[in-house]
């Protein structure tokens, strides 16, 4: 891979190699020294135009562990604030001898723009409602160490699809390994056309949460809700939330996941989120192996990572 722009671009192949590769990093986590030179000497620059804390210090974990140089770039007190483009931007954060750019930008397609006008390698962190690959990288991980294939698994991804960069990079993901996906939410933000990429569409959580072996539970984006996508907040938990009612109804196993930031008790209930059935703290956790994982292959490095201590 020379970029990592979409699940929707690269090979099934390509992603089993990630994820065998994030398996060897997080071996590395085991140790008192949590930290290997495999990017030694190298620069990896977080160009983030869009606030998102969790994801930057991922990426930046990941490339410390890897003994990367690290340089977070504020957008709001830079020259795009001043109407500098973002290749202009780019370039200038090139000339000082970068080798990744990870970036996250509201408008769909920039990542990819981005990666048409730079030598570094460019991850996409996020771009409007298109891509999160690493994100889905990590809950595939996560549901790969937890039910030990991904192959014929059940995976229902629950809420607001339409706007859900997370939720396309995972169906790609998981489609593309075999599993089957169920998305789920109401009518306005799961539509129709969604199952011509050879996904289920159901509007009855009850019903579909009987049958899957994973729920991934996605934050409901309050910002929108003057667009008037569903009646109200509370109507949204009852009718799609995650709470301790459809537990009860749910397969005994069933795994809990969620990418975070959480709304507690709309789309999930904060017993659920902490319960024994979540798995979200180790979504956080395996975030970093797959990012360093990511890092890695895209630095020429041939999957077979040995940690040399």
């Amino acid at each position: 891979m020379r970029h990592l722009i979409d699940l929707e671009s690269i090979s099934k192949e390509d992603i089993i190699k990630i994820l065998d590769t994030a398996k060897s990093f997080k071996e590395i986590f085991t140790r008192d020294v949590k930290k290997v030179p495999a990017l030694r000497g190298k620069t990896v620059v977080n160009l983030f135009f869009e606030a998102s804390t969790r994801t930057r210090n991922s990426f930046e974990l990941a490339a410390k562990r890897l003994s990367a140089d690290v340089l977070n770039f504020n957008v709001s007190s830079s020259s795009v604030s001043k109407g500098e483009s973002l290749i202009d931007t780019a370039k200038t954060i090139e000339a000082m001898a970068s080798d990744f750019i990870v970036i996250r930008h509201p408008s769909s397609g920039a990542a990819k723009m981005l990666s048409r006008h730079v030598k570094s390698a460019v991850i996409n962190a996020g771009d409007g409602t298109h891509a999160h690959p690493t994100q889905a990288l990590l809950d595939i991980f996560t549901m790969r160490e937890k039910k030990l294939k991904i192959k014929n698994l059940h995976v229902a991804i629950v809420g607001d699809i339409l706007h859900s960069r997370v939720a396309r990079s995972n169906l790609w993901g998981l489609l593309k390994l075999g599993a089957k996906v169920t998305l789920v939410g109401p009518p306005t933000l799961v539509p129709r056309h969604f199952s011509k990429l050879g996904v289920e569409i159901s509007y009855n959580m009850d019903k579909t949460i009987q049958e899957v072996d994973v729920v991934n539970m996605l934050r409901i984006q309050k910002e929108r809700q003057d667009k008037n996508y569903f009646p109200s907040i509370m109507e949204y938990a009852r009718s799609f939330g995650m709470n301790e009612k459809r537990m009860k109804i749910a397969k005994k196993d069933l795994l809990i996941m969620h990418p975070g930031p959480m709304n507690r008790d709309i789309e999930i209930s904060s017993s659920i989120a902490d319960g024994p059935n979540s798995v979200i703290n180790e979504q956080v956790t395996n975030g970093v192996a797959v990012r360093m994982a990511v890092l890695y292959l895209l630095s020429g490095g041939d999957g077979k990572f040995e940690d040399p201590a």
